[in-house]
């Protein structure tokens, strides 16, 4: 039976798939968290949402474990460049081999790797041989697991519900993301004065027995399988044509690049800015903790629109460049609580709302490389922007380190607003102009 992808009351008894999942009746209320009737989904969000606790913590310890190794955030800038650098060179490509493959077998392989990394630099740690060179080295490791991780794992998501669901779906992956903000980064500022930074890597590890266990444990039956990608063909070069293409998709890209490149920094800038203004390095991890309840709230809220529009978008890039400058300019911790809550909400609804636009402008054997692109602008944007942002926090100031990402961002979204106003096209559409 063909179902249009746009219409939410279609017949809940007869939707299926290619794959020949079935959508169940709904036993959730309401619009925000519709998904979760899905039983793949449930599984699979719980397995992440623990995994991910243990990743913010691992992500959050690693910068407090450089700056102390070195007390730079130069130094913090090159290991988080390292995480990201192969999602730069090899992310697009490892898209291409998530549609050419089995997405969840994909991702219990790269979720593997990854616990393996996390284990090895627990060792490393709690047996003294860890040191800047081999934080580096793991560092890499982990991103280059990540690179191939990250469009298998995002593109499996949009398989657990049927076409009109995919919008809610993907929102709610990125607000399961985020509320592991909440808990991980604060977990791991309070861990690290009770066990040692190495002690944290090895829970990490220990957490991704969630994840692997929820995707082994998904019905494959009840999954709604994308067509893979033919052999051959040059899909690297379809999917930029095809952003090419659509003008949207085209704006969108490039300022979700500038963006990222710039305002996306906070882990570098935040355990210098702790340490001289917030009372001691594990403040950051306090204050990201905080950051992260906006975020999810910044997710739920995109997760409640049926339609996302480049509007939206732009809107929480506006947000969170304002709040960011409250949050570089705050002189104590409490008022950088009060300003972290909208900079989490603002980046969390611009990345949400890419996500969606994406996903609503993707053919099913086009997701995972077009997943691959958006996260190669946004992650990949990491090894250039992060170095940068230690520089100027080392050498001009902490506040600025922040601050010229938000400058940056809002003359981006200005110039796109006179561009945009002066070819007449409209914000509130995602589709092809």
């Amino acid at each position: 039976m063909q179902l249009d992808p746009r219409d939410p009351v279609a017949s809940r008894s007869s939707r299926r798939s290619v794959g020949g999942g079935v959508d169940p009746a709904p036993r959730f209320g309401g619009t925000t968290f519709r998904s979760l009737r899905f039983r793949n989904v449930r599984l699979f969000f719980g397995g992440l949402l623990v995994s991910n606790v243990g990743t913010w913590m691992h992500l959050t310890v690693m910068s407090i474990l450089v700056f102390r190794l070195t007390g730079e955030s130069t130094s913090v800038g090159i290991s988080i460049a390292c995480q990201f650098l192969p999602m730069l060179l090899l992310g697009a490509w490892a898209g291409s081999i998530a549609d050419r493959l089995n997405k969840r077998r994909m991702a219990i392989v790269t979720q593997s790797l990854m616990a393996a990394q996390a284990l090895t630099i627990g060792l490393l740690d709690v047996t003294g041989l860890i040191n800047l060179p081999l934080v580096y080295l793991m560092s890499l490791l982990l991103g280059l697991a990540n690179a191939f991780d990250n469009p298998a794992r995002r593109s499996l998501v949009t398989e657990l519900v049927p076409p009109h669901e995919i919008t809610n779906a993907t929102s709610l992956n990125t607000a399961v993301m985020t509320s592991s903000r909440v808990i991980g980064p604060a977990l791991g500022a309070v861990m690290v004065g009770l066990v040692g930074t190495g002690a944290c890597f090895l829970l990490n590890g220990a957490s991704f027995v969630a994840i692997i266990f929820s995707l082994t444990a998904l019905r494959t039956e009840e999954m709604y399988a994308s067509i893979p990608r033919p052999k051959g063909g040059q899909p690297v070069r379809d999917a930029l044509r095809f952003v090419a293409g659509r003008r949207n998709l085209l704006v969108l890209y490039i300022v979700l690049l500038i963006v990222s490149t710039f305002a996306f920094n906070q882990q570098v800038v935040f355990p210098k800015l702790a340490e001289q203004e917030w009372g001691g390095d594990q403040a950051f991890g306090y204050v990201l903790g905080v950051m992260s309840i906006g975020s999810l709230t910044g997710a739920l809220l995109t997760a409640r629109l049926r339609h996302v529009t480049m509007r939206w978008y732009f809107g929480n890039i506006i947000v969170l460049s304002v709040a960011a400058f409250g949050v570089a300019w705050s002189p104590n911790i409490w008022i950088a609580f009060a300003w972290a809550l909208p900079l989490g909400l603002g980046s969390s609804g611009f990345i949400t709302a890419a996500n969606a636009i994406t996903q609503q402008e993707s053919p099913g054997d086009m997701r995972g490389r077009l997943m691959a692109l958006q996260a190669v602008a946004f992650l990949g944007s990491t090894p250039i922007g992060g170095p940068i942002t230690g520089i100027i926090a080392d050498n001009v100031s902490v506040e600025w380190a922040l601050g010229y990402g938000s400058v940056i961002s809002l003359a981006a979204v200005a110039f796109t607003a006179v561009y945009r106003y002066g070819t007449g096209t409209p914000f509130s559409s995602a589709s092809a102009g």
